[in-house]
């Protein structure tokens, strides 16, 4: 293997992406226990890297493409590796977090084994669908929460609010990319909110997702699952959420709408530290 392959691969996997999703099992598996061992959060943690890892891989052999024309310095159309190459490499790796999974309990395999299912579906054929894409990534990126509460053995009601604030949040944020990818989307046939409805209408969903997220967010509070300073720091990002509503409610650019889907993963990081420091 040469050194070019060793450098393409690396970048398939994504590895901050990928260490970002192992990071947030982790925390799923620190809000459900915090007795749970070192080894259930490197397990976890793992778990969450090789899924991730894996469909990066996935990711780039279908879009290699529409890669060679928006991005040819990516691993595949600038040579570094080649699709058959990706598509193993992406294969072995969820195969091996599927597996890491198994030597953990059951519920924790059944949820690696839907996530995988779901990212290989989204990379072959969900991308292309719009809204129904849009929202099985959004609940890809909140399995990460209740997996972590699998591998400690404990889902909370605090995990299953968190993980749905998450898939809400994450769909207003897809739907928002949409818009900002409106023209491209259009020639490439991928059937987005803004593609088949225009942008206003695409705002309108968005803000409604955003401002869905915001009305969960008290519970935890209210059941008092967590401590006061939650509601501090998450009405920040509530604030957040309500302000971007309030664009995409007025009508947004694409450009304005890559500001929008920007600032939101700011909302969703506060968003998660009230959660962590409400739990301490």
């Amino acid at each position: 293997m040469g050194m070019d392959t060793v450098m393409g691969s690396v970048r398939l996997i994504r590895p901050v992406n990928s260490a970002m999703m192992g990071l947030a099992v982790m925390i799923g598996v620190f809000m459900a226990s915090r007795e749970a061992s070192w080894i259930s959060h490197i397990l976890g943690f793992s778990v969450g890297f090789l899924l991730t890892a894996g469909t990066m891989c996935i990711n780039d052999y279908y879009d290699r493409e529409i890669d060679a024309v928006n991005v040819p310095d990516r691993p595949i159309p600038s040579g570094q590796v080649t699709p058959g190459y990706a598509l193993r490499l992406g294969v072995i790796l969820a195969a091996l977090g599927v597996a890491a999974s198994a030597s953990i309990n059951p519920p924790s395999l059944m949820i690696a084994a839907a996530s995988a299912a779901l990212m290989a579906y989204y990379n072959a054929h969900g991308k292309h669908t719009g809204l129904p894409g849009n929202l099985i990534v959004s609940l890809c990126v909140s399995l990460p929460f209740l997996f972590g509460g699998a591998v400690a053995g404990r889902i909370s009601g605090v995990l299953i609010v968190f993980s749905l604030m998450a898939f809400l949040a994450n769909t207003g944020r897809e739907i928002t990319k949409g818009i900002a990818d409106v023209e491209g989307d259009r020639r490439s046939g991928v059937k987005t909110l803004a593609v088949r409805y225009g942008s206003r209408t695409a705002g309108k969903a968005a803000a409604l997702f955003y401002l869905a997220a915001v009305a969960v967010s008290p519970i935890p509070l209210a059941l008092k699952w967590l401590s006061p300073i939650y509601g501090l720091i998450v009405a920040g990002a509530d604030a957040g959420f309500l302000h971007s509503s309030i664009r995409l409610l007025r009508g947004v650019s694409p450009r304005d709408a890559r500001s929008v889907k920007s600032q939101s993963l700011i909302w969703m990081a506060i968003g998660l530290a009230s959660f962590l420091i409400g739990g301490l």
